[in-house]
């Protein structure tokens, strides 16, 4: 079973006096890449979500996204500056007594200076904040787990379809690869026949020739080779591990052998096949990429 390094997954931790969300989005990429922000809060917790999204999601360019719902009652409270406030009233105590002034001082106008009365983040136990985010995680990893699969299990269908039909040019090829010489051979002595009354030519010679353009055209080696990578490719795709790269580096020994027997073909129908077997490997090379 082979999955996507494509995905997409959200989740929401709740607690008492804290609720936190987490986005998480991943795309190829050729090695695993986390990217996290996060509330100020969580800092001290970014090596430990590294690590767990690392675990499960093994692959690919994965940004994670923290927030605070911005809704919570508790997310922030009052909090009184008593240093502030003596200043305050002293001041206005010395301007009373400057000035004549009467002394009308009162909570409200107290309260009305600026930064007498601030805001401060409510404190939330580690516990508390541990719980919430594990939550929070934990669903959206396994909501982009779902979609990874989901469409690993699609690329897999595709590339087991093409596999499948790479098997059947091969064996076209394997069926073709010795009427080629054989054809050729008959040609060869169709044109010596058709000389004979003008040139002496030796049979001898004639074999060798033979036999070195049977050489040449030879592909038993890479048909063997691209038999075998064949099996390898069949056999990683029902691993659980990713196998992205070595999907990646097999899907390139099989182009290589492909290109050595276009190059040692001298026949177009062995050509056609060699370009059908090409044109389905690209197709094959582009769904790879996008393996975990």
């Amino acid at each position: 079973m082979i999955k996507s390094m494509t995905g997409y997954g959200k989740g929401q931790g709740e607690s008492e006096n804290l609720s936190l969300t987490v986005e998480i989005k991943t795309v190829n990429h050729r090695f695993g890449d986390v990217s996290i922000k996060a509330p100020r809060f969580l800092m001290g917790y970014d090596h430990e979500i590294r690590k767990r999204v690392s675990q499960r999601l093994r692959r690919g360019k994965i940004d994670l996204f923290i927030s605070q719902d911005s809704q919570e009652k508790l997310a922030a409270a009052p909090a009184f500056n008593p240093a502030l406030a003596e200043a305050y009233v002293e001041m206005f105590r010395r301007m009373t007594t400057a000035y004549d002034l009467k002394d009308d001082l009162s909570l409200s106008l107290l309260a009305a200076q600026k930064d007498v009365i601030v805001l401060e983040d409510c404190a939330v136990a580690a516990e508390e904040i541990r719980k919430c985010l594990d939550q929070a995680l934990e669903s959206a990893v396994d909501a982009v787990e779902s979609m990874r699969v989901a469409e690993g299990r699609a690329t897999q269908e595709d590339i087991a379809a093409r596999l499948d039909l790479i098997g059947d040019v091969l064996e076209t090829i394997v069926a073709r690869a010795p009427e080629v010489v054989q054809e050729w051979q008959v040609k060869l002595k169709q044109r010596l026949e058709r000389l004979a009354s003008e040139v002496d030519f030796d049979e001898q010679r004639v074999a060798q020739e033979v036999a070195l353009f049977a050489d040449r055209c030879d592909i038993s080696e890479e048909i063997s080779r691209f038999r075998s990578h064949l099996q390898q490719f069949h056999d990683l795709l029902q691993q659980q591990e990713p196998v992205g790269r070595q999907l990646d580096f097999l899907v390139q020994e099989l182009n290589r052998e492909a290109n050595t027997m276009g190059s040692k073909s001298n026949d177009s129908q062995l050509t056609r096949q060699v370009v059908q077997l090409k044109a389905e490997l690209e197709k094959i090379k582009e769904q790879v990429q996008n393996v975990e």
